[in-house]
């Protein structure tokens, strides 16, 4: 699941996405970690009943995100999010930013600009130097059904090998 804009939270997150609100970074920052923290709950209980839980983009990208307007350092970014539950996975589906610029819909949300991204890429590569975090870069400019088959195939690698091991959380 993606951030989740049905909340209260989320609607805030949308209007301020969609330019329709302006919000202090900060505050915008903390509402992010505040909606993935509402789904922490329903997270454990499925991962208890043995359910994949997949997450689009989930704390890593809040992180990148405010840690690009350059403001912020990494540490007080990842801060809100300590003690999430930690994935045993993360994918990085790279693609260049001009090749991103040319899919449907590029610029319509607020930092949907080539030289943000660049921004946001620079941050993200700082993230995945963490090597306590499974991340797997995947080139994301193949086929979508290439892409599709190699997500598929890392994801059951992944699950078999952490088939037993308890949850962890995020950056303790």
């Amino acid at each position: 699941f993606p951030a989740d804009r049905t909340t209260e939270i989320g609607q805030l997150i949308s209007s301020y996405l969609g330019r329709e609100k302006n919000l202090e970074d900060h505050t915008i920052h903390l509402l992010f970690s505040a909606n993935r923290w509402e789904h922490v709950p329903m997270m454990k209980e499925k991962l208890q009943q043995g359910i994949t839980v997949v997450v689009d983009r989930y704390a890593f990208s809040g992180v990148a995100f405010t840690s690009a307007k350059g403001n912020f350092g990494l540490d007080w970014c990842k801060q809100p999010d300590v003690g999430l539950p930690k994935p045993d996975l993360i994918l990085f589906l790279q693609l260049n930013p001009e090749a991103a610029a040319e899919r449907g819909n590029f610029g319509q949300e607020r930092y949907e600009t080539s030289s943000f991204q660049e921004k946001v890429l620079q941050c993200f590569y700082c993230l995945m130097e963490d090597k306590t975090l499974n991340w797997k870069t995947v080139d994301a400019s193949k086929s979508i059904e290439d892409l599709h088959r190699e997500i598929k195939s890392i994801a059951k690698e992944t699950m078999q090998e952490v088939q037993n091991k308890p949850l962890g959380e995020l950056w303790k």
